[in-house]
Protein backbone atom coordinates (compact mmCIF):
# COMPACT_ATOMS: atom_id res chain seq x y z
CA UNK A 1 0.00 0.00 0.00
CA UNK A 2 2.93 2.54 1.14
CA UNK A 3 4.90 1.98 -1.90
CA UNK A 4 1.39 2.25 -4.51
CA UNK A 5 0.43 5.54 -2.63
CA UNK A 6 4.28 6.69 -2.89
CA UNK A 7 4.34 6.35 -6.48
CA UNK A 8 0.84 7.81 -6.99
CA UNK A 9 2.57 11.22 -5.12
CA UNK A 10 5.45 11.04 -7.60
CA UNK A 11 2.97 12.00 -9.68
CA UNK A 12 0.85 14.48 -8.27
CA UNK A 13 3.50 16.25 -6.42
CA UNK A 14 6.52 16.25 -9.11
CA UNK A 15 8.85 19.11 -9.50
CA UNK A 16 7.06 21.23 -12.43
CA UNK A 17 4.40 21.05 -10.15
CA UNK A 18 5.41 22.43 -7.11
CA UNK A 19 7.01 25.02 -9.38
CA UNK A 20 3.71 25.70 -11.15
CA UNK A 21 1.72 26.42 -7.68
CA UNK A 22 4.27 29.06 -6.83
CA UNK A 23 3.99 30.50 -10.12
CA UNK A 24 0.40 30.18 -10.42
CA UNK A 25 0.38 32.19 -7.12
CA UNK A 26 2.25 34.99 -8.09
CA UNK A 27 0.83 35.20 -11.27
CA UNK A 28 -2.86 36.02 -8.73
CA UNK A 29 -1.15 38.08 -6.85
CA UNK A 30 -0.01 40.32 -9.80
CA UNK A 31 -2.89 40.18 -11.39
CA UNK A 32 -5.13 41.34 -8.24
CA UNK A 33 -2.06 44.19 -7.39
CA UNK A 34 -1.36 42.30 -4.51
CA UNK A 35 -4.54 42.42 -2.59
CA UNK A 36 -2.82 40.76 0.32
CA UNK A 37 -0.76 43.71 1.10
CA UNK A 38 -3.63 46.56 -0.23
CA UNK A 39 -6.23 44.97 1.74
CA UNK A 40 -4.67 44.22 5.03
CA UNK A 41 -6.71 46.06 6.88
CA UNK A 42 -9.87 46.05 5.08
CA UNK A 43 -9.21 42.28 5.90
CA UNK A 44 -9.41 42.12 10.19
CA UNK A 45 -11.98 45.15 9.75
CA UNK A 46 -14.27 43.05 7.37
CA UNK A 47 -13.59 40.25 9.46
CA UNK A 48 -15.51 40.95 12.12
CA UNK A 49 -18.15 42.86 10.43
CA UNK A 50 -20.52 40.42 9.23
CA UNK A 51 -23.80 38.99 10.60
CA UNK A 52 -25.17 35.34 10.28
CA UNK A 53 -28.79 35.15 9.48
CA UNK A 54 -31.42 31.74 9.32
CA UNK A 55 -29.61 30.69 6.40
CA UNK A 56 -25.85 32.10 6.49
CA UNK A 57 -22.83 31.98 9.05
CA UNK A 58 -21.17 35.27 9.88
CA UNK A 59 -17.62 36.39 7.83
CA UNK A 60 -15.95 35.47 11.54
CA UNK A 61 -17.49 32.14 11.61
CA UNK A 62 -16.94 31.26 7.97
CA UNK A 63 -13.14 32.25 8.42
CA UNK A 64 -12.92 29.95 11.50
CA UNK A 65 -14.16 26.82 9.75
CA UNK A 66 -11.97 27.49 7.42
CA UNK A 67 -8.82 28.00 10.08
CA UNK A 68 -10.61 24.63 11.58
CA UNK A 69 -9.47 23.11 8.28
CA UNK A 70 -6.21 25.11 7.78
CA UNK A 71 -5.11 24.90 11.25
CA UNK A 72 -4.05 21.36 11.87
CA UNK A 73 -1.59 18.83 12.14
CA UNK A 74 0.58 20.63 9.43
CA UNK A 75 1.10 23.76 11.43
CA UNK A 76 2.69 21.45 14.25
CA UNK A 77 4.08 17.90 13.20
CA UNK A 78 3.96 19.49 9.31
CA UNK A 79 6.14 22.11 10.00
CA UNK A 80 8.35 19.98 11.54
CA UNK A 81 8.34 17.62 9.09
CA UNK A 82 8.93 20.47 6.15
CA UNK A 83 12.27 20.98 8.77
CA UNK A 84 13.47 17.58 9.21
CA UNK A 85 13.24 16.92 5.30
CA UNK A 86 13.94 20.16 3.75
CA UNK A 87 16.43 22.01 6.32
CA UNK A 88 15.50 25.13 8.23
CA UNK A 89 15.09 26.75 4.51
CA UNK A 90 11.92 25.04 4.10
CA UNK A 91 10.56 28.07 6.45
CA UNK A 92 11.07 30.51 4.13
CA UNK A 93 9.03 28.59 1.49
CA UNK A 94 6.29 28.18 4.09
CA UNK A 95 6.10 31.82 4.39
CA UNK A 96 6.16 32.53 0.26
CA UNK A 97 3.45 30.23 -0.36
CA UNK A 98 1.75 31.82 2.26
CA UNK A 99 2.11 35.43 0.87
CA UNK A 100 1.27 34.26 -2.51
CA UNK A 101 -0.77 31.52 -1.64
CA UNK A 102 -3.43 34.84 0.14
CA UNK A 103 -4.65 35.80 -3.61
CA UNK A 104 -5.12 32.50 -4.56
CA UNK A 105 -7.52 32.06 -1.15
CA UNK A 106 -8.81 35.04 -2.46
CA UNK A 107 -9.77 33.69 -5.93
CA UNK A 108 -11.02 30.68 -5.11
CA UNK A 109 -13.25 32.35 -2.24
CA UNK A 110 -15.01 35.09 -4.22
CA UNK A 111 -15.76 32.33 -6.60
CA UNK A 112 -17.46 30.76 -4.14
CA UNK A 113 -19.63 33.12 -2.58
CA UNK A 114 -20.37 34.48 -6.52
CA UNK A 115 -21.43 31.07 -7.30
CA UNK A 116 -23.23 30.10 -4.17
CA UNK A 117 -26.78 28.35 -3.89
CA UNK A 118 -29.56 28.30 -1.17
CA UNK A 119 -30.30 25.06 -0.62
CA UNK A 120 -32.76 23.60 2.19
CA UNK A 121 -32.51 26.85 3.89
CA UNK A 122 -28.43 26.99 3.97
CA UNK A 123 -25.88 28.56 1.84
CA UNK A 124 -23.80 26.09 0.14
CA UNK A 125 -21.01 26.68 -2.57
CA UNK A 126 -17.23 25.52 -3.34
CA UNK A 127 -15.14 24.22 -6.22
CA UNK A 128 -18.14 21.83 -7.41
CA UNK A 129 -20.44 24.56 -7.68
CA UNK A 130 -18.34 27.53 -9.42
CA UNK A 131 -16.89 24.92 -11.94
CA UNK A 132 -20.41 23.87 -13.07
CA UNK A 133 -21.38 27.57 -12.87
CA UNK A 134 -18.54 29.42 -14.02
CA UNK A 135 -17.09 26.75 -16.87
CA UNK A 136 -20.21 24.77 -17.60
CA UNK A 137 -18.68 21.72 -17.09
CA UNK A 138 -20.60 19.66 -14.81
CA UNK A 139 -18.47 16.63 -15.20
CA UNK A 140 -15.38 18.44 -13.96
CA UNK A 141 -17.39 19.69 -11.11
CA UNK A 142 -18.52 15.83 -10.45
CA UNK A 143 -15.06 14.78 -10.47
CA UNK A 144 -13.93 17.67 -7.98
CA UNK A 145 -16.64 16.94 -5.72
CA UNK A 146 -16.05 12.92 -5.72
CA UNK A 147 -12.27 13.65 -5.13
CA UNK A 148 -13.49 16.06 -2.38
CA UNK A 149 -15.22 13.22 -0.94
CA UNK A 150 -12.47 10.93 -1.35
CA UNK A 151 -10.13 13.29 0.22
CA UNK A 152 -12.00 14.94 3.54
CA UNK A 153 -14.00 11.60 4.73
CA UNK A 154 -11.14 8.63 3.60
CA UNK A 155 -7.71 10.29 2.81
CA UNK A 156 -7.22 12.92 4.88
CA UNK A 157 -8.81 12.20 8.22
CA UNK A 158 -6.53 9.70 9.70
CA UNK A 159 -3.36 12.56 9.34
CA UNK A 160 -5.10 14.39 11.73
CA UNK A 161 -6.27 12.16 14.02
CA UNK A 162 -2.53 9.78 13.77
CA UNK A 163 -1.06 12.93 15.43
CA UNK A 164 -3.44 13.57 17.82
CA UNK A 165 -2.68 9.91 19.24
CA UNK A 166 0.94 9.91 18.42
CA UNK A 167 1.54 13.29 20.37
CA UNK A 168 -1.25 12.08 23.33
CA UNK A 169 1.14 8.79 23.71
CA UNK A 170 3.98 10.68 24.01
CA UNK A 171 2.35 13.20 26.79
CA UNK A 172 0.44 11.01 28.44
CA UNK A 173 1.35 7.37 27.56
CA UNK A 174 -2.73 6.73 26.69
CA UNK A 175 -3.12 3.74 24.33
CA UNK A 176 -4.14 4.96 20.38
CA UNK A 177 -7.21 3.30 19.79
CA UNK A 178 -8.55 4.69 23.50
CA UNK A 179 -7.66 8.55 22.03
CA UNK A 180 -9.55 7.35 19.01
CA UNK A 181 -12.61 6.63 20.59
CA UNK A 182 -12.37 9.56 21.93
CA UNK A 183 -12.26 11.83 19.18
CA UNK A 184 -14.92 9.78 17.73
CA UNK A 185 -17.39 10.62 20.29
CA UNK A 186 -16.74 14.25 20.52
CA UNK A 187 -16.51 14.72 16.52
CA UNK A 188 -19.87 12.28 16.29
CA UNK A 189 -21.76 14.88 19.11
CA UNK A 190 -20.69 17.97 16.97
CA UNK A 191 -21.11 16.74 13.35
CA UNK A 192 -24.95 16.00 14.10
CA UNK A 193 -26.06 19.30 14.61
CA UNK A 194 -24.73 20.01 10.98
CA UNK A 195 -22.73 23.48 9.96
CA UNK A 196 -24.00 25.91 12.79
CA UNK A 197 -22.66 23.62 15.46
CA UNK A 198 -19.48 23.60 13.81
CA UNK A 199 -19.23 27.33 13.04
CA UNK A 200 -20.24 28.14 16.76
CA UNK A 201 -17.56 24.89 18.15
CA UNK A 202 -14.81 26.76 15.81
CA UNK A 203 -15.07 30.39 16.67
CA UNK A 204 -14.41 29.45 20.01
CA UNK A 205 -11.87 26.78 19.96
CA UNK A 206 -9.55 27.49 17.46
CA UNK A 207 -9.06 31.31 18.41
CA UNK A 208 -8.39 30.75 21.88
CA UNK A 209 -6.21 27.43 20.96
CA UNK A 210 -4.39 29.97 18.28
CA UNK A 211 -3.63 32.59 20.84
CA UNK A 212 -2.67 30.07 23.52
CA UNK A 213 -0.07 28.67 21.03
CA UNK A 214 1.53 31.94 19.26
CA UNK A 215 2.23 32.86 23.34
CA UNK A 216 4.34 30.07 24.16
CA UNK A 217 6.29 30.72 21.08
CA UNK A 218 6.86 34.03 22.27
CA UNK A 219 7.72 32.78 25.80
CA UNK A 220 10.33 30.29 24.07
CA UNK A 221 11.81 33.40 21.79
CA UNK A 222 12.30 35.25 24.23
CA UNK A 223 13.92 32.79 26.87
CA UNK A 224 16.00 32.33 23.69
CA UNK A 225 16.01 35.89 22.31
CA UNK A 226 20.03 35.81 22.05
CA UNK A 227 19.77 33.47 18.83
CA UNK A 228 16.95 35.77 16.74
CA UNK A 229 19.75 36.83 14.50
CA UNK A 230 21.30 33.42 13.92
CA UNK A 231 17.85 31.59 13.74
CA UNK A 232 17.22 34.15 10.73
CA UNK A 233 20.61 34.04 9.11
CA UNK A 234 19.70 30.23 9.02
CA UNK A 235 16.89 30.17 7.44
CA UNK A 236 17.45 32.95 4.82
CA UNK A 237 20.75 31.02 3.99
CA UNK A 238 19.38 27.68 3.86
CA UNK A 239 16.46 28.62 1.52
CA UNK A 240 18.65 30.02 -1.06
CA UNK A 241 21.30 27.04 -0.97
CA UNK A 242 23.88 29.68 0.37
CA UNK A 243 24.88 27.95 3.73
CA UNK A 244 27.37 25.24 3.75
CA UNK A 245 25.43 22.42 5.50
CA UNK A 246 22.46 22.87 4.01
CA UNK A 247 23.70 23.97 0.12
CA UNK A 248 22.83 20.84 -1.10
CA UNK A 249 19.38 20.60 -0.41
CA UNK A 250 17.72 23.48 -1.38
CA UNK A 251 15.65 21.49 -3.72
CA UNK A 252 13.87 19.63 -0.69
CA UNK A 253 13.77 23.34 1.22
CA UNK A 254 11.80 24.25 -1.49
CA UNK A 255 9.29 21.14 -2.06
CA UNK A 256 8.64 20.65 1.62
CA UNK A 257 8.11 24.16 2.42
CA UNK A 258 5.86 24.49 -0.66
CA UNK A 259 4.40 20.94 0.26
CA UNK A 260 3.61 21.57 3.68
CA UNK A 261 3.15 25.32 3.48
CA UNK A 262 -0.38 24.19 0.91
CA UNK A 263 -1.21 21.12 2.97
CA UNK A 264 -1.24 23.83 5.94
CA UNK A 265 -2.90 27.01 4.48
CA UNK A 266 -4.81 25.09 1.88
CA UNK A 267 -4.63 28.06 -0.74
CA UNK A 268 -5.47 26.34 -3.95
CA UNK A 269 -6.83 23.23 -2.68
CA UNK A 270 -10.25 24.29 -2.06
CA UNK A 271 -11.19 23.60 1.36
CA UNK A 272 -11.53 27.37 2.38
CA UNK A 273 -13.71 28.11 -0.33
CA UNK A 274 -16.71 25.69 1.26
CA UNK A 275 -16.91 27.76 4.29
CA UNK A 276 -16.49 31.45 2.96
CA UNK A 277 -19.93 30.07 0.52
CA UNK A 278 -21.82 30.04 3.64
CA UNK A 279 -20.96 34.05 4.75
CA UNK A 280 -23.49 36.09 5.16
CA UNK A 281 -21.88 39.58 3.10
CA UNK A 282 -23.24 41.81 0.96
CA UNK A 283 -20.39 41.38 -1.70
CA UNK A 284 -18.84 38.33 -2.58
CA UNK A 285 -15.12 40.04 -2.71
CA UNK A 286 -15.68 40.87 1.41
CA UNK A 287 -15.63 37.25 2.07
CA UNK A 288 -12.93 36.77 -0.91
CA UNK A 289 -10.47 39.27 1.46
CA UNK A 290 -11.66 37.61 4.73
CA UNK A 291 -10.25 34.11 3.83
CA UNK A 292 -6.66 35.62 2.43
CA UNK A 293 -6.11 36.73 5.73
CA UNK A 294 -6.83 32.93 7.28
CA UNK A 295 -3.99 32.08 5.36
CA UNK A 296 -2.23 34.76 6.73
CA UNK A 297 -3.14 33.84 10.67
CA UNK A 298 -2.26 30.21 9.82
CA UNK A 299 1.31 29.99 7.85
CA UNK A 300 2.75 33.48 9.11
CA UNK A 301 1.68 33.12 12.47
CA UNK A 302 1.10 29.37 13.76
CA UNK A 303 3.20 27.54 11.19
CA UNK A 304 6.27 30.16 12.20
CA UNK A 305 5.08 29.85 16.02
CA UNK A 306 6.52 25.92 15.46
CA UNK A 307 9.29 26.43 13.18
CA UNK A 308 10.68 29.46 15.84
CA UNK A 309 10.19 26.95 18.62
CA UNK A 310 12.61 24.40 16.99
CA UNK A 311 14.85 26.09 15.49
CA UNK A 312 15.42 28.53 18.05
CA UNK A 313 15.76 25.49 20.55
CA UNK A 314 17.57 23.43 18.32
CA UNK A 315 15.31 20.60 18.30
CA UNK A 316 15.79 19.20 15.01
CA UNK A 317 18.01 16.85 12.81
CA UNK A 318 17.58 17.30 8.96
CA UNK A 319 17.61 14.21 6.29
CA UNK A 320 19.71 14.14 3.62
CA UNK A 321 17.30 12.49 1.20
CA UNK A 322 19.92 11.70 -1.70
CA UNK A 323 21.83 10.01 0.65
CA UNK A 324 23.43 6.59 -0.29
CA UNK A 325 21.54 3.30 1.19
CA UNK A 326 23.35 2.80 4.17
CA UNK A 327 24.97 6.10 5.23
CA UNK A 328 24.63 8.51 7.06
CA UNK A 329 20.96 10.50 6.15
CA UNK A 330 21.88 13.16 8.85
CA UNK A 331 23.65 16.21 7.39
CA UNK A 332 22.86 18.33 10.94
CA UNK A 333 21.94 17.22 14.19
CA UNK A 334 20.33 19.78 16.17
CA UNK A 335 21.47 20.62 19.48
CA UNK A 336 18.80 18.00 21.16
CA UNK A 337 18.78 17.87 25.44
CA UNK A 338 20.78 21.21 25.86
CA UNK A 339 23.15 20.42 29.17
CA UNK A 340 22.47 16.76 29.05
CA UNK A 341 23.39 14.35 26.19
CA UNK A 342 26.78 14.68 24.47
CA UNK A 343 28.72 13.36 21.23
CA UNK A 344 27.31 10.00 20.17
CA UNK A 345 24.77 9.78 22.69
CA UNK A 346 23.22 13.45 21.24
CA UNK A 347 23.27 12.00 17.96
CA UNK A 348 21.71 8.55 19.09
CA UNK A 349 18.45 10.04 20.45
CA UNK A 350 18.46 12.68 17.76
CA UNK A 351 17.91 9.60 15.53
CA UNK A 352 15.56 8.48 17.36
CA UNK A 353 12.92 11.05 17.37
CA UNK A 354 11.18 10.64 13.89
CA UNK A 355 10.18 14.63 13.04
CA UNK A 356 6.98 15.66 13.05
CA UNK A 357 4.77 17.19 16.52
CA UNK A 358 7.78 14.76 18.53
CA UNK A 359 10.24 17.49 17.32
CA UNK A 360 7.96 20.25 18.84
CA UNK A 361 7.37 18.67 21.98
CA UNK A 362 11.19 18.21 22.78
CA UNK A 363 11.66 21.58 21.61
CA UNK A 364 8.89 22.94 24.64
CA UNK A 365 10.12 21.11 26.87
CA UNK A 366 13.98 22.06 26.65
CA UNK A 367 13.17 25.45 27.50
CA UNK A 368 9.84 24.21 30.07
CA UNK A 369 10.82 20.88 31.37
CA UNK A 370 8.08 18.55 31.85
CA UNK A 371 6.28 21.22 29.93
CA UNK A 372 6.54 20.66 26.19
CA UNK A 373 4.62 17.21 25.79
CA UNK A 374 1.42 17.79 27.55
CA UNK A 375 1.06 21.10 26.22
CA UNK A 376 1.93 20.17 22.59
CA UNK A 377 -0.44 17.04 22.83
CA UNK A 378 -3.29 19.26 24.09
CA UNK A 379 -2.81 21.90 21.16
CA UNK A 380 -2.69 19.11 18.94
CA UNK A 381 -5.59 17.89 19.76
CA UNK A 382 -7.42 20.97 19.63
CA UNK A 383 -5.91 21.76 16.32
CA UNK A 384 -6.47 18.62 14.76
CA UNK A 385 -10.00 18.06 15.94
CA UNK A 386 -11.48 21.30 14.68
CA UNK A 387 -9.54 20.71 11.18
CA UNK A 388 -11.43 16.83 11.39
CA UNK A 389 -14.27 19.21 12.10
CA UNK A 390 -13.75 21.47 9.09
CA UNK A 391 -13.19 17.90 6.47
CA UNK A 392 -16.96 17.02 7.61
CA UNK A 393 -18.47 19.97 6.51
CA UNK A 394 -16.81 20.32 3.52
CA UNK A 395 -17.94 16.78 2.82
CA UNK A 396 -21.61 17.48 3.44
CA UNK A 397 -21.32 20.94 0.71
CA UNK A 398 -19.82 18.38 -1.88
CA UNK A 399 -23.21 15.82 -0.74
CA UNK A 400 -25.08 18.82 -1.14
CA UNK A 401 -24.13 19.60 -4.41
CA UNK A 402 -24.08 15.77 -5.71
CA UNK A 403 -27.56 14.70 -4.63
CA UNK A 404 -31.03 15.93 -3.38
CA UNK A 405 -33.85 15.04 -1.50
CA UNK A 406 -34.40 12.23 0.74
CA UNK A 407 -31.19 10.64 -1.36
CA UNK A 408 -29.23 13.35 0.16
CA UNK A 409 -29.61 12.71 3.90
CA UNK A 410 -29.22 9.17 3.69
CA UNK A 411 -25.62 10.01 2.11
CA UNK A 412 -24.73 12.64 4.80
CA UNK A 413 -25.51 9.98 7.31
CA UNK A 414 -22.94 7.62 5.41
CA UNK A 415 -20.80 10.86 5.49
CA UNK A 416 -20.89 11.09 9.04
CA UNK A 417 -20.19 7.29 9.92
CA UNK A 418 -17.02 7.24 7.20
CA UNK A 419 -15.43 10.33 8.59
CA UNK A 420 -15.78 8.63 11.93
CA UNK A 421 -14.53 5.06 11.05
CA UNK A 422 -11.24 6.92 9.33
CA UNK A 423 -10.70 9.16 12.13
CA UNK A 424 -10.97 6.14 14.00
CA UNK A 425 -8.52 4.13 11.60
CA UNK A 426 -6.04 6.98 11.70
CA UNK A 427 -5.22 6.95 15.14
CA UNK A 428 -4.02 3.11 14.68
CA UNK A 429 -2.26 3.32 11.37
CA UNK A 430 1.27 4.38 10.70
CA UNK A 431 1.92 8.08 10.67
CA UNK A 432 4.02 7.72 7.15
CA UNK A 433 0.96 5.80 5.49
CA UNK A 434 -1.35 8.53 7.15
CA UNK A 435 0.68 11.84 5.63
CA UNK A 436 1.28 9.53 2.59
CA UNK A 437 -2.32 8.92 2.18
CA UNK A 438 -3.46 12.66 2.69
CA UNK A 439 -0.64 14.16 -0.09
CA UNK A 440 -2.38 11.75 -2.27
CA UNK A 441 -6.11 13.69 -1.34
CA UNK A 442 -4.41 16.98 -1.13
CA UNK A 443 -2.88 16.72 -4.40
CA UNK A 444 -6.36 15.74 -6.40
CA UNK A 445 -8.10 18.46 -5.20
CA UNK A 446 -5.54 21.22 -5.46
CA UNK A 447 -5.15 19.77 -9.11
CA UNK A 448 -8.57 20.15 -10.24
CA UNK A 449 -9.25 23.53 -8.36
CA UNK A 450 -6.18 25.17 -9.42
CA UNK A 451 -7.33 23.94 -13.22
CA UNK A 452 -10.56 25.41 -12.82
CA UNK A 453 -9.66 29.05 -10.98
CA UNK A 454 -7.34 29.37 -13.44
CA UNK A 455 -9.84 29.15 -16.11
CA UNK A 456 -12.64 31.03 -14.64
CA UNK A 457 -10.48 33.07 -12.39
CA UNK A 458 -12.27 36.53 -14.64
CA UNK A 459 -15.81 37.35 -12.47
CA UNK A 460 -12.79 37.58 -9.02
CA UNK A 461 -11.08 40.01 -10.62
CA UNK A 462 -13.93 42.27 -11.87
CA UNK A 463 -15.36 41.65 -8.47
CA UNK A 464 -12.48 43.09 -6.78
CA UNK A 465 -12.30 45.76 -8.96
CA UNK A 466 -16.07 46.52 -8.45
CA UNK A 467 -15.82 46.38 -4.43
CA UNK A 468 -12.92 48.92 -4.42
CA UNK A 469 -14.82 51.35 -6.91
CA UNK A 470 -18.14 51.29 -4.67
CA UNK A 471 -15.36 51.41 -1.42
CA UNK A 472 -13.82 54.48 -3.22
CA UNK A 473 -17.03 56.14 -3.81
CA UNK A 474 -17.80 55.87 0.20
CA UNK A 475 -20.17 53.17 0.02
CA UNK A 476 -20.91 49.85 1.47
CA UNK A 477 -20.38 47.44 -1.62
CA UNK A 478 -22.98 45.31 -2.79
CA UNK A 479 -22.96 42.85 -5.36
CA UNK A 480 -25.03 43.00 -8.51
CA UNK A 481 -23.71 40.42 -11.21
CA UNK A 482 -25.78 41.51 -13.64
CA UNK A 483 -24.40 45.28 -13.84
CA UNK A 484 -20.80 43.74 -13.82
CA UNK A 485 -21.76 40.57 -16.69
CA UNK A 486 -21.27 37.72 -14.28
CA UNK A 487 -23.59 35.25 -15.52
CA UNK A 488 -24.81 31.86 -13.71
CA UNK A 489 -25.06 34.08 -10.38
CA UNK A 490 -28.23 33.30 -9.90
CA UNK A 491 -28.34 33.30 -6.10
CA UNK A 492 -27.42 37.38 -6.08
CA UNK A 493 -29.89 38.24 -8.85
CA UNK A 494 -32.83 36.36 -6.54
CA UNK A 495 -31.14 38.56 -3.67
CA UNK A 496 -31.57 41.95 -4.87
CA UNK A 497 -34.65 41.18 -6.03
CA UNK A 498 -36.13 39.96 -2.48
CA UNK A 499 -33.99 42.83 -0.80
CA UNK A 500 -35.62 45.32 -3.12
CA UNK A 501 -39.13 44.26 -2.39
CA UNK A 502 -38.50 44.81 1.08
Amino acid sequence: MEAIVGKINEILWGPWFIYGILLIGLFFSIITRFLQVRHIKDMFVLMFKGEKSEKGISSFQAMSIALSGRVGTGNIAGTATAIGMGGPGAVFWMWAIAFIGAATAYVESTLAQIYKEEKDTEYRGGPAFYIEKGMGQKWFAVIFAVAALAAMLVLMPGVQSNAIATAVENAFDVKTWITGLIIVVLLGTIIIGGVKWIANAAQIIVPFMALAYILMAIIIIAMNIKEVPAVFSLIFSSAFGAHEIFGGIIGSAIAWGVKRGIYSNEAGQGTGAHPAAAAEVSHPAKQGIVQAASVYIDTLLICTATAFMILFTGMYNVHDEKAADGADSYVYVGDFNKGGLTGEEQITFAKSIKEGAAYTQYAVDSSLPGFGGPFVAIALFFFAFTTIMAYYYIAETNVAYLFSGATEKVVIWLAKFAILISAFYGTIRTSDLAWAMGDVGLGLMVWINVIAILIIMKPAIVALKDYEKQKKEGKDPVFDPRKLGIKGADFWVDYNEKRKNK
